[in-house]
């Protein structure tokens, strides 16, 4: 794959369906893979969490999950495709399992959004086996390791926030049994239903994060990394830091 180091961060130029592409490689190889969709909190994360750049510079795939991402490609006149967001992709595998037999485990959020996600899911794609769900509230991380093991999933999202997320999966994967799992953020609070996704005009003119914030005023603080992410790119291409 073609990529751009965007701040000492990996980023891959894949589309949608280069994207799902991949990722049934994944699911055939029979090993497990790593999957982060990355956007610009997870770049401006990253610039002080070495353990979260590491784990996203050494995944299988970095999709770019945010406008920002995109526009700062074009910056550096090194465009990156499309968005590539964790709730579309999570949709997409949703469906792709569905026509492939890959069954799906929902691990995260608050109690009983991950069952909600997973009802509304089967509802909309018939046939897609959902292999177990569980909320992100544990203590014992072994007891849900376990757990996935045994539910025979080839795919696991994990719904806990930019980079716990991303962590859990990286210190676990080998032991899980799945052949591909992704950090997907609020992406279950979506798919349940509870939380209404940007019209789709917003989404296309990148104001996506307004209507999050107007939504949910306590998400303030992600929001705020976008020009807090802007910024350090203008330093960076202002200043041309190594």
């Amino acid at each position: 794959m073609e990529r751009i180091d965007l701040l000492g961060v990996r980023i891959d130029k894949v589309d949608m369906q280069t994207a799902l592409g991949l990722i049934e490689g994944y699911m055939e190889s029979g090993m497990p893979h790593l999957v982060v969709t990355a956007d610009a909190s997870a770049v401006v994360i990253a610039q002080k969490d070495e353990e979260f750049r590491n784990i996203v510079n050494n995944a299988d795939m970095v999709t770019p999950d945010s406008t920002g991402i995109i526009a700062a490609s074009r910056w550096y006149h090194n465009p990156l495709i499309e968005k590539v967001s964790g709730v579309d992709l999570a949709v997409q595998l949703a469906k792709l399992g569905a026509e492939k037999g890959y069954s799906i485990f929902l691990l995260g959020a608050a109690p009983g959004i991950a069952d909600e996600a997973a009802e509304k899911l089967k509802e909309r794609f018939p046939g897609l086996s959902i292999a177990g769900t569980h909320h992100g509230f544990f203590q014992d991380d072994e007891q849900i390791v376990e757990l996935i093991a045994n539910s025979g999933a080839r795919m696991l999202f994990v719904a806990m926030g930019i980079p716990k997320q991303e962590k859990w999966i990286a210190k676990h994967l080998d032991r899980l049994g799945v052949n591909v799992a992704m950090g997907v953020g609020g992406t279950l609070d979506v798919l349940s239903g509870r939380v209404k996704r940007a019209p789709e005009w917003m989404r296309k003119h990148g104001l996506e994060w307004a209507h999050r914030l107007a939504c949910n005023p306590r998400k303030i603080s992600k929001v705020a990394t976008l020009p807090k992410f802007l910024w350090l790119v203008l330093l960076d291409k202002v200043f041309k830091r190594s």
